[in-house]
């Protein structure tokens, strides 16, 4: 696993990042804000980033092994404010729900949570993650992939505006290396289904649960995945009016301020 660490004591505080996404995505949005005071854990989910990938690493339960494994490592014995952005959300519930003896609580970024009844995958994704063709395909479509990106980003963060080489500072280039690509077309591919049974699960939780939700978010429907996770848990639920899949770029200030006060907890 690779992993990012910013700050030298104080709490730690381990961060997921989504689909399509890597460990950098935090590394000059929030970690600069709780560096000061806070051990900042920024983990590449397997196959993604600079991490390995195991197999069967499609499997929410062996990302949540794999993100228990860096706590284990790097903050043993302590428990750990989760931080988790869309897909890193769903990963970010699994580690509370599979080894709840590590975790303080929940900050959750326009996340995932349940099976959305069908659709909404890229045919890109669903074609790459296919077991013979998949892996020629994840060769090919890397070459042409990133001439479409700008118009990808756009659409995640509207209707906020895109900050400033955005791409550059997240590192979004790693996406279209072919194992990163394809790594991310099986998780994606995975996903639906494995919500809708760890989804049963969220009734065990017990740890305090922040959630911020964009009002715009067109990526994911906030009313489908926090609307029914707070039938069955307690959510302290922020939604922002002016933000889309993205609620930590133009509301970071409000994140780090919810994690500072689950850490105080």
């Amino acid at each position: 696993m690779h992993v990012i660490q910013r700050g030298e004591a104080g709490p730690p505080v381990l961060m997921i990042h989504g689909a399509s996404a890597n460990a950098r995505e935090f590394t000059w949005t929030l970690a600069p804000r709780l560096e000061g005071a806070y051990r900042v854990l920024m983990a590449d989910r397997p196959g993604h980033g600079y991490s390995s990938r195991p197999e069967d690493a499609q499997d929410l339960g062996v990302q949540a092994t794999q993100m228990a494994g860096v706590l284990d490592q790097l903050a043993p014995d302590e428990k750990a404010i989760l931080v988790g952005h869309s897909f890193g959300g769903a990963v970010a519930l699994r580690v509370a729900l599979d080894r709840p003896d590590l975790v303080k609580g929940l900050v959750l970024l326009a996340p995932v949570t349940h099976d959305w009844g069908g659709g909404g995958q890229a045919w890109y994704n669903s074609f790459a993650a296919r077991p013979v063709v998949g892996p020629v395909f994840s060769q090919l479509l890397p070459l042409v992939g990133p001439g479409q990106l700008g118009k990808g980003i756009d659409g995640v963060f509207e209707p906020a505006p895109v900050p400033e080489n955005y791409s550059e500072n997240s590192a979004i280039g790693l996406l279209f290396r072919p194992t990163n690509f394809r790594a991310n077309a099986r998780d994606v591919k995975a996903l639906e289904d494995q919500l809708a049974a760890q989804s049963r699960r969220y009734g065990e939780l017990e740890v305090p649960i922040t959630v911020f939700s964009g009002s715009g978010d067109t990526v994911i429907s906030p009313r489908l995945h926090v609307g029914e996770l707070k039938k069955q848990v307690p959510v302290d639920l922020v939604i922002l009016p002016h933000e889309g899949h993205m609620p930590h770029h133009g509301e970071g200030a409000a994140v780090a301020d919810a994690i500072r006060r689950l850490a105080s907890e």
